[in-house]
């Protein structure tokens, strides 16, 4: 009895000390960053190696899954509690799609772009795309958008003038009293900002650290968004130059624009167009002089009711060097960039298509018109070329150009081409919502406005709130497992080089403000009126988002006054002027901080992303590197709250590290003042106080 109770003891201390320990999970890891692709952009017929990270001496293999083969991955280093393993792969020119395997004992992990998982989905599988490369510059850019007539009114002498034109109905109007509300049915309504008003404020813009700006469209148009361009080969003088300024205004009673001869010869007369491109130049080159890159606004599905090419208000129909337009000849040079049901109709003939039925938003026709495809591409090289030398496109409505997918991808193909050559480090982004997937194979789109993997599941989760404060959900606000959820699955349809460069925004030109959402008022202008958008807001709500915004990966984008306090409703309440002498100037301090972080941060910037946390109303996540590692926790919740979660294994750090704050906002305000919490057993202890977000760095003793 006691010889074979030995040999089991025997027996069984063999066994368990064969036996690796339990399988670290959070240790395991891998991601497009230059840590684990290298490099991150491969080109076709190159080699890229590929690397995965594991907890020190804890598996027996790692497989690298790719296009269906089976690879053994070689452990080639261990630093610190990792081992690193990797694999080098031949490529050729098509895209690969892998997936790590790990082994350790009995256990067998799997790990995919959601983490360590028991099954892996095709859907989540990494994708490198040889020869899909973003530029560098946008790569964790912070950007700014303008809304130019709301921005600055820097030359009062180009401005729109009552009673110029006709729009919709109506004759336009200028705004004298700059700190009006714009009205329901503001887009007639013209404020005075202009290109001199942004070269006024260039200096500002550079003391906030942007990188980028991002102009809403600058071109030829009737309204003040500019969605309804006009004329694609020109700046509009309203935002550029006036320097020939003949003719008369409307009369009161008159609502035809053939009668507006004080704007025909604004927009018409080549001296002014020539002076309005010549001041974008100008401004272009102010901006790269303060390593500040331009992005213009290109609007290519349909086009304005007056552009020149269709002319149904007859603008340019005796306008000095211009053909006739399509409404008004059926034997017009532009006859085939429109669709017409009725070839009976001519002269001014309407029966033609417009986007969403819209007679004021005329669709391009490109599939009946080689001529007009061509010159969107000359468009799209002619604008990031010298002398103009843009930085590269924000596309309005991507998806919808064309009348079917197929042409859609072929257009969308042909024009980076074309603008790539012309500027190699142009970058294309594109409006879309839902999966892009589809555009950022690399010889398409760059990138997207990030809706889907940013703006919604941040309001979601902070505000509760829908994205034009139509709505509120008290099961999404506080909800950290929606909001990581949202970021894990729409981020994945975004890969690498798309990733980097995303357009990170908080509100828009189209959205409510994010100010206005933190007061959970649901509505819109018309119902509510525009005293509610500022009423009951939540600034230190505001703040957790801007922490987030500018500690999340891609490019933070920042809507002109959001940093100075400006609130609003969806469109057009969300178009107020820039409140230039009523500024909050605590908040555009914070923005100011925050950008600054992170520039001198280059984990923020540059650096891998994962979840460490999750509750009720608290997210934390971390940014790092090999060497360099940032803690950022949100305590949403309106009270306070003490947090403990165990960091080393996910980010990489000691078990005794020293973690210094470099900024904290809460329901009172923020302070950057040093503080130090040390880690007890890899565990990072916080008393948090209500509506707070912290960012932490990673410090190491000088040997």
């Amino acid at each position: 009895m006691e010889f074979n109770s030995f040999g089991r003891d025997m027996n069984k201390s063999l066994y368990l000390s064969t036996l690796k320990p339990v399988l670290n999970k959070k240790a395991l890891f891998a991601d497009y960053t230059s840590d684990y692709v290298d490099p991150p952009e491969p080109n076709p017929y190159s080699s890229v190696t590929l690397r995965f990270r594991t907890y020190k001496s804890n598996v027996d293999h790692v497989f690298l899954i790719c296009n269906g083969q089976r690879y053994l991955c070689e452990k080639f280093e261990t630093a610190g509690t990792f081992d690193y393993y990797r694999y080098t792969l031949q490529l050729d020119n098509e895209p690969i799609r892998y997936y790590f395997e790990i082994v350790g004992g009995n256990q067998i992990c799997r790990y995919d772009v959601r983490g360590a998982v028991g099954r892996v989905e095709e859907a989540y599988y990494f994708v490198i795309r040889p020869g899909f490369k973003t530029p560098e510059w946008a790569k964790g850019a912070v950007m700014y958008q303008i809304y130019t007539d709301r921005f600055f009114n820097g030359d009062p002498s180009n401005d729109v003038l009552t009673h110029e034109y006709n729009y919709i109905g109506e004759h336009c109007v200028r705004v004298d009293d700059w700190y009006k509300y714009p009205n329901v049915m503001g887009v007639r309504e013209f404020y005075g900002g202009d290109l001199q008003g942004v070269m006024d404020k260039l200096d500002y813009l550079a003391d906030l650290g942007i990188d980028v700006i991002y102009f809403n469209p600058l071109f030829v148009s009737p309204s003040n968004h500019k969605y309804d361009i006009q004329d694609y080969d020109n700046i509009d003088p309203h935002i550029g130059r006036i320097l020939k300024d003949e003719g008369n205004l409307l009369d009161e009673w008159d609502h035809d624009n053939k009668n507006a001869g004080r704007y025909i010869t604004r927009v018409t007369d080549r001296v002014n167009l020539e002076a309005s491109d010549e001041l974008f130049a100008k401004l272009v080159a102010e901006c790269h002089r303060r390593n500040i890159r331009v992005i213009l606004d290109g609007v290519f599905n349909h086009c304005g009711s007056f552009n020149k090419w269709l002319d149904r208000e007859r603008i340019y129909e005796n306008a000095p060097g211009y053909e006739k337009g399509a409404y008004i000849d059926g034997n017009s040079p532009y006859r085939s960039f429109f669709r017409f049901n009725n070839e009976y109709a001519w002269p001014y003939n309407d029966s033609y298509d417009g986007w969403w039925g819209h007679n004021t938003l005329p669709k391009l026709n490109y599939e009946g018109s080689r001529q007009l495809y061509d010159y969107i591409l000359y468009i799209g090289r002619k604008w990031v070329s010298p002398p103009y030398n843009a930085d590269g496109w924000r596309l309005d409505v991507a998806a919808d150009l064309g009348h079917s997918p197929e042409f859609n991808h072929q257009f969308w193909k042909d024009f980076r081409n074309a603008v790539k050559h012309a500027n190699p480090s142009a970058i294309i982004l594109a409006e879309h919502y839902g999966d892009p997937s589809e555009w950022l194979k690399g010889d398409e789109w760059d990138s997207v406005m990030n809706y889907d993997a940013f703006m919604e599941p941040v309001t979601w989760f902070l505000t509760g709130m829908q994205k034009h404060s139509d709505d509120f959900r008290q099961d999404m606000l506080g909800n950290a497992d929606a909001f990581f959820d949202m970021m894990k699955y729409n981020g994945a349809r975004m890969y690498g080089p798309s990733q980097d460069v995303a357009m990170n925004e908080l509100s828009n030109h189209d959205h409510s403000r994010f100010l206005t959402r933190t007061n959970r008022v649901v509505g819109r202008v018309a119902d509510k009126g525009p005293e509610a958008a500022n009423t009951g807001i939540n600034k230190a709500v505001m703040r957790e988002a801007v922490l987030i915004q500018m500690t999340w990966t891609g490019a933070p984008t920042i809507y002109y006054g959001d940093e100075a306090g400006l609130c609003g409703f969806t469109d057009p309440d969300n178009r107020r002027t820039y409140p230039w002498g009523r500024e909050d100037k605590e908040l555009i301090e914070f923005h100011r901080i925050m950008i600054r972080l992170r520039r001198e941060n280059r984990e923020l910037r540059r650096g891998s992303i994962r979840r460490v946390y999750k509750d009720y109303n608290v997210i934390a996540y971390g940014r790092f590197t090999r060497k360099e590692q940032c803690m950022i926790v949100v305590n949403n919740n309106d009270h306070e709250k003490d947090i403990e979660m165990k960091i080393s294994y996910e980010l990489g750090i000691a078990r005794d590290a020293k973690l210094r704050k470099l900024m904290y906002t809460y329901d009172g305000g923020y302070d950057t003042d040093p503080a130090e919490y040390i880690l007890d057993g890899a565990r990072l202890k916080l008393h948090m106080a209500a509506t707070s977000a912290i960012l932490l760095k990673v410090v190491y003793d000088e040997k």
